[in-house]
């Protein structure tokens, strides 16, 4: 069984989780699909724990993260604003720095564990 190290950055305000992992997941498959219905089945997960998950971040946040596309020929769809483009790079760059400035401690904790 393979070791791996996880950093799950959560900011939350009472028990509502504004910004975590899955969050930021269902915001990177939002911006590759260009819809939440198609990010919901990347992801394997309900549209509506997708669009549960968006409404949540867009009461939490002062700026919406999505802004949705009209139908038209081709359908509607949805994409993210720059709100959402910003927490997604902010996010990932402070895994990113908690990652490497932890590394050594990382290493010593993986070498306590059996193999």
């Amino acid at each position: 069984m393979k070791t791996e190290i996880q950093f799950r950055l959560r900011i939350r305000r009472g028990d509502e989780i504004i910004i975590g992992p899955g969050k930021i997941a269902l915001l990177e498959a939002i911006a590759a699909t260009g819809s939440i219905s198609a990010a919901a089945r990347a992801l394997e997960m309900s549209y509506r724990r997708a669009w549960l998950l968006t409404d949540e971040m867009n009461r939490g946040l002062k700026l919406p993260v999505i802004e949705a596309k009209s139908g038209g020929s081709k359908g509607g769809g949805a994409a993210l604003t720059p709100t959402a483009q910003e927490i997604i790079t902010r996010y990932r760059a402070i895994e990113k720095v908690a990652l490497e400035t932890a590394q050594g401690d990382l290493d010593a904790l993986l070498n306590m564990i059996a193999k």
